[in-house]
């Protein structure tokens, strides 16, 4: 690996259950509450770490029900890209 990994978050249509789902259907990648490894690791921030933090704070956060965070591993990209791509399917 000669370049840092990537960070990114991105939100899903349909709210809390679209966030649920999208992360139930991934295969390869990685559900995880702290994103640190060389593997891709995606958390559902309002079904995980926040859960217990009530919506109107998580918002005021940035923290939508339908937020996905993503911390991109050193795996094959076309790997990584067919996983996302099959969950939102």
């Amino acid at each position: 690996m000669k370049h840092p990994g990537a960070m990114m978050s991105f939100e899903l249509k349909g709210g809390l259950q679209s966030g649920k789902n999208f992360i139930d259907k991934l295969q390869m990648c990685v559900r995880a509450v702290s994103l640190g490894t060389c593997d891709t690791l995606l958390s559902h921030p309002a079904s995980m770490t926040h859960f217990g933090v009530p919506k109107e704070k998580r918002e005021q956060y940035g923290i939508s029900d339908s937020l996905i965070r993503m911390s991109v591993g050193i795996e094959n990209l076309e790997d990584i890209l067919n996983d996302l791509e099959q969950a939102l399917n």
